[in-house]
């Protein structure tokens, strides 16, 4: 079958190399293409419409939550001085979009998603693997980050109505862990989320085109107030002191990096999923750019400052930006920052968790489960994990979305090394939908098993530097870890017939 590449300023598509034909019971699956991989929402794009500002508002989206501020706020806590601090947020941040154009190409020039351009790797059976730890690890964060919300939007609601304090008492109003009141907050986030989510990717890229500039207004409007509230002379940006001296400011400042692009990391797997939608690669760049080191820099100084802020204003150190909203004494500004962090965690949660379970689980079976299927089925199952018990049950966490976490890593390392080495960023488009054994990708039974194996001894070597308390210091460094090994064992067991 031919092949397809395409430049990275291109945004044309490979034809079908059979044209279209309604099958005897119209199936609308197109020729040649098998309906075990195929639906419409698989199907490569013809019609690429965003642009870079839309990449832009995606990452947005994806920086501007509370966990975001949180996160931030610790870069400047590691007892570094405020430009080691940045020197180490640009280079993480580069980094990150350096690895993001990488895992971006082949999807965009493809228009496909994440879960089918790991077929090409993985076969078109194989590819399932990768898609559905995705899913699984989007599931669990999905429940976590709606909890949050939720749990932020209680706070608010009881500081105006404290009437309703008994319905959040768990042991008077409780269910399977969770207050009445805390139901009706997690429930009513689901709602608003899966509406969002049901109209589709154009109403998805208009809330994130929305909800990414209107939280920066809020932060800097919030930022503004509390540093005249404080006044600028006592605002320091090393928010946890200087603790480190001359050289020994080196590995804490690689650590640092590190933990930058961990941060980044799932998102950053199955940027795929966004990167389909834009109508050139060059579009991509100019989006990362603007969305990772100009925004992620922007986004921290302003964080750091309010947090650095709350110091001599509250007479204590607060990172979480709800509570220092909850503090501020007009009710406008309290419930105008409330809802504000609440879209902005509604925005990261269905860029980051919604959209990629949606196709990772209807990649699964295309014929049953649809894009929307796909994403309902993710936000169901967020429920009945009980995202709050997992969440307040550190080792629980640290058992399975740790180990699931030291798959990202691993994934990557295969994804880049297959498609820019072995394959020399060439796809043969149509291979990635047919169960045909002449198939490029459909290697024995549909799944590249040389592939598979290079991945598992990857993620139980990163697995085991998370675990293992004799392994600590290499923690913080299992990503790198686990995308080396994995592109060094798949480079060894590599079929090279498989080579563009």
């Amino acid at each position: 079958m031919a092949q397809f590449s395409a430049t990275p300023g291109s945004s044309a598509l490979p034809p079908y190399e059979t044209p279209y034909e309604s099958s005897e019971h119209d199936t609308g699956v197109p020729a040649g293409y098998s309906d075990r991989l195929y639906n419409e929402d698989l199907a490569p794009l013809r019609n690429q419409t965003w642009g870079a500002y839309n990449i832009f508002a995606f990452w947005m989206s994806d920086v501007h939550s509370v966990g975001g501020y949180v996160f931030a706020g610790s870069l400047f806590a590691l007892g570094l001085t405020s430009w080691q601090v940045l020197v180490s947020l640009l280079i993480g941040i580069g980094l990150v979009n350096l690895l993001c154009n990488l895992i971006a190409k082949p999807s965009q020039v493809a228009g496909v998603p994440y879960p089918v351009a790991c077929r090409a790797t993985f076969g078109v059976l194989g590819a399932n693997i990768p898609a559905v730890i995705r899913g699984l690890i989007a599931v669990a964060w999905y429940g976590i980050q709606t909890y949050l919300a939720s749990s932020a939007l209680v706070i608010v609601v009881l500081k105006f109505v404290p009437s309703l304090m008994p319905y959040a008492d768990v042991h008077r109003y409780g269910f399977v862990g969770l207050s009445a009141l805390g139901w009706a907050g997690f429930m009513l986030l689901w709602v608003l989320q899966a509406v969002v989510f049901w109209r589709g990717m154009e109403m998805i890229k208009k809330f994130i085109d929305f909800a990414g500039p209107a939280v920066y207004v809020v932060m800097f409007a919030l930022a503004g107030y509390m540093v005249w509230r404080a006044g600028i002379r006592n605002i320091g940006l090393n928010l946890g002191g200087v603790k480190y001296h001359g050289m020994e400011v080196v590995p804490v400042m690689i650590t640092a990096i590190s933990l930058v692009v961990s941060y980044f990391s799932g998102p950053m797997l199955n940027f795929g999923d966004f990167s389909r939608y834009c109508k050139s690669f060059r579009s991509v760049k100019r989006g990362n750019f603007w969305g990772l080191p100009v925004n992620f820099l922007a986004f921290s100084l302003v964080t750091v400052i309010t947090t650095a802020a709350t110091l001599p204003v509250f007479g204590q150190l607060i990172t979480d930006p709800v509570e220092t909203v909850g503090r501020i004494d007009h009710p406008t500004a309290v419930i105008l920052g409330a809802l504000t962090f609440t879209i902005a965690t509604i925005g990261i949660n269905i860029v980051a968790n919604f959209v990629s379970p949606a196709f990772d689980f209807s990649n699964v079976a295309p014929r049953l489960i649809s894009w929307r299927m796909g994403g309902m089925m993710a936000a169901t199952a967020s429920i009945f994990i009980t995202p709050w018990n997992l969440f307040n049950n550190p080792a629980v966490i640290h058992y399975t979305l740790d180990i699931l976490g030291s798959f990202i890593g691993p994934l990557y390392g295969v994804l880049i090394l297959d498609f820019y080495l072995l394959k020399r960023g060439k796809l043969a488009v149509n291979d990635l939908y047919t169960t045909s054994d002449t198939g490029k990708y459909w290697y024995t039974k549909g799944v590249n098993r040389r592939a598979v194996m290079a991945l598992l001894p990857a993620a139980v070597i990163a697995i085991l530097c998370v675990m293992l308390p004799s392994l600590e210091g290499a923690a913080n460094f299992s990503w790198f870890i686990g995308a080396g090994l994995g592109a060094l064992f798949y480079w060894m067991l590599a079929d090279r017939k498989h080579m563009a």
